[in-house]
């Protein structure tokens, strides 16, 4: 009998989400916009993964619908991963997003907590230097160019908050564009 996965920090993030007290705050040519929002993610137990017969890591499979309030519609959509590697203490966020642009973010873990004793899990990519990448359609590149992301979540039994950040070069200036939100296992 084989031993199930320790998906360590990522355990419990395994299920149905959903929050309703979203909002992002987006550039627009005239400065920002802010869409209050929906949104369902879904956190799937892919099992274990070993990369060159030395690093070993879990794997959680995730899907994000995010929908304004506004008018119900789809305006985010995002698959990836959340990866944890137990011997280096290391957290990993791939995310795919249907604009040209994926994401691998990283960050090291620690058991850290926050005020309210909540998991504190944050990982992060700039486009230079970290380690961590972005890669971006050529378009994107010369017209919405991502350059730095973080990603930070407070997770507690069944409830959920998190704060995202990615550095923009977009309408010939330079916009910090943010997602929060907060949500509850369903």
């Amino acid at each position: 009998m084989t031993n199930a996965p320790d998906y360590g920090p990522l355990t419990g993030l395994i299920g149905t989400w959903k929050g309703d007290r979203g909002l992002d705050i987006a550039p627009d040519p005239e400065g920002r916009e802010e869409n209050p929002y929906y949104e369902t993610i879904v956190f799937d137990p892919v099992g274990e993964v070993t990369n060159a017969d030395s690093q070993h890591l879990v794997a959680l499979h995730y899907l994000q619908i995010v929908q304004r309030k506004a008018d119900d519609g789809v305006f985010h959509h995002q698959s990836g991963y959340w990866m944890w590697d137990a011997e280096g203490q290391t957290l990993m966020q791939s995310i795919t997003i249907p604009r040209g642009v994926c994401v691998l973010a990283g960050g090291r873990w620690d058991g850290e907590r926050d005020d309210e004793g909540n998991l504190l899990i944050e990982v992060s990519a700039e486009l230079e230097g970290s380690g961590w990448g972005l890669v971006q359609s050529p378009f994107m590149n010369a017209q919405a160019r991502t350059t730095a992301f973080v990603h930070r979540l407070h997770l507690g039994q069944d409830h959920l908050r998190y704060r995202e950040i990615t550095r923009l070069e977009i309408y010939r200036g330079r916009f910090e564009h943010e997602d929060a939100n907060e949500l509850v296992r369903v």
